[in-house]
């Protein structure tokens, strides 16, 4: 069931039959005035069958992008055109659990397209949930979280392989996400960046961000629990990664357990289950929306896009 939030329905759906590029070109400030609202605008019913397609309904966007190649992202991708790639690799029965695209790193996207190119026979769905409803909840129930991340941000900690792993939602090589090739370019990269690390006998790469906003303020004035903590959390499990070591408020210090429990269960309760029809394409505010991906069977192929 659509859920509804101050008044806006969530998410908010346009359905045509004709060329989506060709609609988003004429009616942009339509897109972008149910997006400021709603966080999410699902496009549902227009001519969407190739990547091409997705790309150019991009391109009609008209808003500056970065491409997969030039992000810190931690998951597999495969690019299909230069600014069009695969959402995640990760093993159909993996659960890719709620975050904000990136923002465990410096560098994270404004706005995200999804859009579906072949749907699972069963489970698949992104759930989706509002991440501003889920702050102003924490303000209430657990107010000591709110501070403690309003005071001290947040810091993560990963151990990247040396060649992508795509058995892991957090498989992503050091190689190809710093850009490199070389252990002395990675140091620099991270250095510029202010990340700290530490290289392992395996060629593998263990990296502790700076510290990170935890709770963004958007342009109508409320905030938003805007970061990775549920996902890293919950997900950041593999053969490298231990959730418990995942964490920490800026500071250094532990988070409060419970208190993250809490979050979990408040966005858990709050989220929306958009199950893929092909041809959808689904526009996401990243400050403002947390996306995830539910275990499916069968093939399922999901594109994504960044905009800056």
């Amino acid at each position: 069931m659509i859920q509804v939030h101050n008044g806006a329905e969530f998410p908010h759906i346009i359905t045509g039959t004709g060329d989506l590029p060709t609609w988003l070109k004429a009616n942009k400030a339509v897109a972008d005035e149910a997006l400021a609202v709603a966080g999410t605008v699902l496009f549902r019913g227009f001519n969407i069958t190739t990547p091409e397609d997705v790309d150019a309904t991009v391109e009609a966007y008209g808003e500056a992008g970065f491409t997969y190649g030039d992000s810190l992202s931690n998951a597999v991708r495969v690019n299909l055109t230069p600014r069009i790639f695969t959402a995640n690799e990760a093993p159909p029965d993996v659960s890719i659990f709620l975050h904000h695209e990136m923002a465990q790193t410096p560098l994270f996207p404004s706005k995200l397209f999804f859009s579906c190119m072949i749907a699972p026979e069963t489970g698949g769905s992104t759930p989706i949930c509002r991440s501003d409803i889920v702050f102003d909840r924490l303000q209430i129930e657990t107010p000591e979280l709110v501070a403690a991340l309003s005071a001290h941000g947040v810091r993560y900690s990963n151990t990247m392989p040396g060649q992508d792993d795509p058995n892991s939602g957090q498989g992503r090589s050091w190689r190809s996400t710093l850009s490199c090739e070389t252990r002395a370019e990675a140091e620099t990269r991270l250095s510029n960046l202010g990340y700290t690390y530490i290289w392992n006998e395996d060629d593998t790469l263990r990296v502790t961000s700076p510290a990170l906003p935890a709770i963004k303020t958007l342009p109508d004035g409320s905030e938003s629990f805007f970061n990775q903590l549920i996902a890293a959390f919950r997900g950041w499990k593999d053969a490298r990664n231990d959730p418990s070591k995942s964490v920490t408020l800026g500071n250094g210090e532990p988070l409060d357990v419970d208190a993250l429990g809490t979050a979990i269960q408040i966005a858990d309760e709050l989220s929306f289950d958009l199950n893929w029809q092909v041809g959808d394409v689904a526009l996401i505010d990243n400050f403002r929306v947390m996306h995830g991906r539910r275990p499916y069977t069968g093939k399922r192929r999901v594109v994504a896009a960044l905009i800056a």
